[in-house]
Parts: structure tokens; C-alpha cells; sequence
């Protein structure tokens, strides 16, 4: 595209009429061909379809005879390679990654080109094939003036990083001309939290809003865990409470709580009131917690089991549990009233046969701490005990939560 831009445009009978200002890309009729190209000066702008050009021997471009040059209208229909994404971000989900669009590929094709590959007196499109993202294309734009040959010369010296246009689901333009990404959903679900939260913190806010908005509420929560409040303040800014709440409510509590303590009182509220009554309730009881206490960085999500239960049960209590498997490290033993009476492994669980009590599988002697414990103290008892997770007990030993080991490694990269 940087050699195709500033091409001179002629007539049929030759004569100038401009020079290539840009490309557009009509999404509802083609998201891969080139529907037509603008040419001439800023002040007075022609469009013409590609069908009504010709490719000279001198690479210049003419008008075919029958050629009916416009003005451009209805510019929200169009995608403008050079004003709508030259330059922009663009998410390589392949690389995980962030990426700059420095150059566009095209390809001229020919209708009815016979098999040596040379134009025909057909019909030319002109198809996007790929997009550089690597130093080649700014090279190319760098040198732009040089003749072309020598531009090429140096540019090929230089290895291709391009992403096919396939991949590049960069097709729709909204109405305040901003890039909108569409990224497919099985892509991203595929890539794990951390990676989203990495893309969504190096994109700008626009572009930030349209892939944060493209995820379901589960790779969302997922995502918002793993980002910087801040961040995650701006992220839910847009949205409305109604779809914050469906987000929150795939959090895990500590974490929804955390994210509607660093909101406006009213804002929390509004989220708070458009979420299911039980997740409502629990997200509430952390609130009322000090952050910088065992119990405003417990989570309520554990897998409890009776204190009479089998191995089977504790199987079933597994699979039954909504909240995150993967932080899930040993099941509770707690009597009908609550109260903790044992911590058993996971690895115990499953070496044990189904009808195996689950009372014989726990730990001799378990750590817990209260509510109000410092930080500081959860801590200390992590590092010292090499643990995974800290049960939270209440006044009455009733089991109140659980601090697992991610949010101690948060708390020390907070500098704790």
C-alpha cells in the first residue's frame, strides 16, 4: 500500500487527474477486495470502482473509457485502509500480542489472467492479503519518494512478519471512526487470562472498550482479575450495570469485592442491585471487611464436605463446585453448624477408594487464622508452612473463607 499511494491516476486519453489518496474497503460487500479508490487533491476528492481501471505498463492507473468518477458518499460504509488502520493495534492472538500495522499487502488479480501470470484486458480487483507488522513496512514508508525499485531492494533485505488477512478480523468501523476490533471468541477463550490482561493493557482505550466488550462474561471476569484496578475501573466504565453485574457475578467473590470497593459508593450499589440475590449477599459480607485483613482477601468459594462424608461425596462436591477448579488445592470437612473440623489434600482424594470415610484422610494438624489477622501475619504463615491455602475462621470456629496463595503473591507484589 506505501507504493500504491501518491500513484498518479490518469484518463483515458492519459491526461492527470490526480494521484492515489486512499483505499476502501466496503465490509458489507467484500471484507477482502478493494471496492474503490480515491484519488485527486483534498479539496476535490474522486472515487472511482477498481473495475473501472487499468494497470499501465508504467504503473500508473487509467480510467477505462466507460469509467464514471464520483464523489465519495456515505463514508460510514467504508473501511479506509490508510486512515482506519495503517498505524493502529491490532491483536496477533497467534503471538499474543499487540501489534502495529505498518504496512498492507495487495495483490492485483486479474479476471480471466491466463496462466503466465500477466494481466488480461479483464477486469482488475485488488485484493488485501496481508498486513506487515514487522520493520519492513516501516522501511518502506520511510523511504518513500525513492524510486520504487530501490525501495524494494532494501525493504526485501529484511525479513517479512506479516499476518494474513484471514487472521486480521479488523473489518467494521463505528460512527466515531474508531478501529473496532472483532476478535472472534474461540480465540481468546483459548488464551489464558493473563495473556488477555497483557493485550488489553498495551491497546488504547478504544480499542481496549471493543475487545474487552467482544468477550463473554466468564473470559471477562477471568481477564478483570488479572488486570491493575485502574485498569479495571476504565474497563467496566462504558458498560452498563446490568452486563458489570453478569461479569462480577462470574468473579471470584474476593476479587468482585476488591473491584466494587474501588468504585463510587453509587456505582457499586447499582452493580450490587442487578446481581442474583446469593452472590449479591456474599459479595456484600466482604465489603464490610478491612482490606488489609485476612478477611477482606478471603475468597468464600470452597469445597465443603460433611465431617461424615465418603471419598464419593467429596468427588460429587467437586464437580458440583462453581467456582474456580483450578485454585482448588484440599476440601473443608465441616459440621452441620459449620465448624472446621479438618483440611484433607486433594492428592489424598484420589488415591483413597469411594467409600473411604474422609475423616481418616485429613491432615493431623491444620493452620487456620482469625478474620481480623494482619496481613502481614497471613503472610508469614504462608512463607513459613509452605502453604496453598489459609482456612478463616470466625469467633465461634465456623469457617468464614479461604486465602488462597495468588492473593498472597499479589499482596507481595504489592510490596508487603
Amino acid at each position: 500500500m506505501s507504493a500504491l499511494l501518491g500513484t498518479p491516476v490518469t484518463d483515458a486519453k492519459g491526461v492527470r487527474r490526480g494521484r492515489v489518496r486512499e483505499l476502501a474497503i466496503a465490509p458489507a460487500e467484500s471484507s477482502s477486495f478493494i471496492a474503490c479508490i480515491v484519488y485527486g487533491t483534498r479539496r476535490k476528492a474522486k472515487s472511482v470502482p477498481v473495475r473501472d481501471l487499468q494497470l499501465t505498463a508504467a504503473g500508473t492507473l487509467q480510467l477505462t473509457s466507460g469509467a464514471a468518477p464520483s464523489n465519495l458518499c456515505g463514508e460510514e460504509h467504508y473501511l479506509f485502509l490508510e486512515r482506519d488502520l495503517l498505524d493502529q493495534q491490532i491483536v496477533d492472538v497467534h503471538g499474543r500480542k499487540v501489534v502495529r500495522v505498518n504496512d498492507i499487502g495487495l495483490e492485483w488479480i486479474a479476471v480471466d489472467a491466463p496462466e503466465d501470470g500477466q494481466f488480461s484486458n479483464g477486469e482488475l480487483r485488488l485484493r488485501v492479503d496481508d498486513v506487515e507488522v514487522g520493520l519492513r513496512g516501516v522501511v518502506r514508508r520511510l523511504l518513500k519518494g525513492l524510486p520504487a525499485a530501490s525501495v524494494e531492494a532494501i525493504a526485501k533485505r529484511l525479513a517479512a512478519n506479516t499476518i494474513p488477512w484471514d487472521f486480521v478480523d479488523l473489518i467494521e468501523a463505528d460512527p466515531a471512526r474508531r478501529v473496532r476490533l472483532k476478535i472472534e471468541h474461540e480465540r481468546l477463550s483459548q488464551m489464558h487470562p493473563s495473556d488477555i490482561a497483557d493485550i488489553l493493557e498495551e491497546l488504547s482505550p478504544a480499542e481496549r472498550e471493543a475487545v474487552f466488550s467482544s468477550l463473554d462474561e466468564e473470559v471477562a471476569a477471568e481477564a478483570l482479575e488479572e488486570v491493575e484496578p485502574k485498569l479495571q475501573r476504565a474497563l467496566i466504565e462504558g458498560l452498563d450495570s446490568e452486563r458489570v453485574a453478569g461479569i462480577v457475578e462470574e468473579m471470584d467473590p474476593a476479587a468482585a469485592a476488591d473491584l466494587l470497593a474501588e468504585l463510587s459508593e453509587e456505582r457499586s450499589e447499582a452493580i450490587l442491585e442487578e446481581m442474583d440475590p446469593e452472590e449479591r449477599l456474599e459479595v456484600k459480607e466482604l465489603l464490610e471487611f478491612p482490606e488489609d485483613s485476612a478477611a477482606g482477601r478471603m475468597t468464600t468459594d470452597y469445597v465443603r464436605v460433611p465431617v461424615q462424608g465418603t471419598v464419593a461425596d467429596a468427588v460429587q462436591a467437586l464437580r458440583d463446585f462453581e467456582g474456580d477448579a483450578e485454585t482448588v488445592t484440599e476440601v473443608y470437612l465441616l459440621s452441620e453448624d459449620e465448624v472446621l473440623h479438618g483440611v484433607v489434600p486433594l492428592s489424598r482424594l484420589l488415591l483413597a477408594k469411594p467409600e473411604t470415610r474422609v475423616s481418616v484422610l485429613q491432615e493431623p494438624r491444620f493452620l487456620s487464622c482469625k478474620l481480623n489477622a494482619k496481613l502481614d501475619d497471613v503472610v508469614e504463615l504462608f512463607d513459613k508452612y509452605n502453604l496453598l491455602a489459609l482456612p478463616v475462621l470466625d469467633q465461634e470456629k465456623k469457617l468464614a473463607g479461604v486465602v488462597l496463595a495468588d492473593q498472597v503473591i499479589a499482596l507481595l507484589r504489592e510490596g508487603r
